[in-house]
């Protein structure tokens, strides 16, 4: 026991360590241990916003649901990107370059904000169209209009928090991405009930509160990110480096992102369909699947923290010139994260009920929410090793080997088998979640047979 909480306590120090020379095992848990808290502190956004959100009614969980819907798509950016950043970052690590990693991640910053500036525009100018363009009846409209302009026109919060955490990964310093996604939770939390529900006399925004808590709670995070990046004793330091564009660095982090982005553009636009069809069940289906979506995903996002370890883990020992050492990392890695989903599944199906009612009191909204947690989650044992494995190709700079799997799965089987499944042969939303829960196995089992091919190892990044 002492030695276990030694080991935890020296991960959340994040003390600078060589991952490519100590054991496998010592570096997976060193690496895990604050990216898999980083990701759950992600995913308390996601529950902290629907847990208030959810005390105004089944309009303004509907308004959430459909807008984080459209959001996927800037978190596909996002991940993308903050995948390319990750590999080429890692690989210079690997190699005893700081000066190639640090500029590596200046253009990634400044990337991750111009992409920010264009998607923010139409959220700014028309952000009821968008609502609208997703089946949103006039009651959403009227009242999600000013939340979907602040958390789509502010997306560059999001963009920038993304990228800069996937730069402290590259380079083994995943303390730091977990501790500034601790502040920016902190606040979001402190401020949530405050701007949702009101204080005092005060009535509060509504649905737009948990808007602008989740922006100044990330805002703030960046901020936090911002200084430390600049900071001389940090492990990548930007002080020195020209604030200017380097096209050929530009270009390697972009070359290997496109991939990372085409891979949750694809995964997130078929989420944008099922939402759509869910959306033609009413009101009720939409805002039950929200709340267990928000549930999955606080249950998938630390696991999201075994498979960014496996990324960070692949990259140094390819960069270090150990191919095998990579691999072992990657299936050590896919073989944890499996035993803690099979954990979740067990959880998910017996407490459903238990956890919808924290959400919600309203029975039908619930009996949506309680059907799509027991479902989706019977494909956990495959995604335990699946997120991994695709995230350890990501890490070897393979981003088209994962994005023509997404096409495969995602749209060729999981978008048709919804609309089979929920409309043609009339299983209503419960085809829908049947769907992901197919799709997502059949990804893993691909995953799994094209790595131990191992051509990753032969990219150049």
């Amino acid at each position: 026991m002492r030695k276990l909480i030694a080991i935890v306590k020296e991960a959340l120090r994040g003390e600078e360590k060589d991952h490519t020379t100590i054991g496998v095992r010592r570096a997976i848990v060193l690496l895990s241990i604050p990216m898999v808290l980083e990701m759950a502190m992600e995913s308390l956004f996601a529950l902290v916003d629907v847990f208030f959100v959810s005390r105004l009614g089944v309009n303004a969980v509907a308004t959430v649901g459909l807008t984080e819907s459209v959001l996927t798509l800037v978190y596909s950016l996002a991940w993308g990107l903050g995948m390319g950043v990750t590999a080429v970052v890692a690989r210079r690590t690997g190699e005893k370059d700081p000066v190639g990693a640090a500029r590596a991640a200046l253009q990634g910053i400044l990337l991750a904000t111009a992409l920010g500036a264009l998607i923010a525009i139409p959220g700014l100018v028309m952000p009821e169209h968008i609502l609208a363009l997703m089946g949103a009846g006039p009651g959403v409209i009227a009242e999600g209009t000013e939340y979907t302009r602040l958390m789509i026109g502010g997306n560059v919060v999001i963009m920038l928090l993304f990228c800069i955490n996937a730069i402290f990964r590259g380079a083994g310093d995943a303390a730091m991405a977990m501790r500034s996604l601790w502040l920016a939770n902190a606040i979001n939390i402190v401020l949530c009930p405050l701007l949702v529900l009101g204080v005092g006399p005060w009535d509060g925004l509504g649905v737009t509160g948990a808007g602008l808590a989740t922006l100044i709670g990330r805002g703030t995070g960046v901020a936090y990110q911002l200084v430390h990046l600049f900071r001389r004793e940090g492990r990548v330091r930007l002080s020195g480096i020209p604030v200017e564009l380097d096209m050929p660095v530009m270009a390697n982090i972009v070359r290997v992102s496109a991939g990372g982005v085409a891979q949750f553009t694809i995964a997130s636009a078929s989420w944008v369909f099922l939402v759509r069809i869910v959306s033609t069940f009413g009101s009720a289906a939409v805002a039950g699947y929200t709340i267990a979506v928000r549930i999955i995903i606080f249950s998938l996002l630390p696991s999201w923290g075994m498979a960014n370890a496996a990324s960070t883990l692949v990259g140094q020992n390819l960069g270090a010139g150990h191919p095998e050492r990579a691999a072992r990392s990657a299936w050590l890695c896919g073989y944890y994260n499996m035993l803690f989903m099979v954990a979740v599944a067990i959880v998910f199906w017996l407490g459903a009920p238990q956890g919808m009612r924290f959400f919600t009191d309203d029975p039908e909204v619930a009996g949506h929410g309680v059907a799509a947690l027991r479902i989706i989650c019977l494909g956990y044992i495959f995604y335990g090793y699946g997120m991994v494995l695709a995230q350890a190709f990501n890490g070897a700079g393979d981003t088209l080997t994962p994005t023509w799997m997404n096409v495969v799965c995602f749209w060729m089987i999981e978008i048709p088998l919804a609309w089979v499944l929920a409309k043609v042969l009339g299983w209503g939303p419960e085809g829908v979640y049947a769907s992901v829960a197919i799709s997502e196995s059949a990804l893993a089992v691909l995953s799994a047979v094209l790595f131990r091919r191992g051509r990753w190892k032969l990219v150049k990044v």
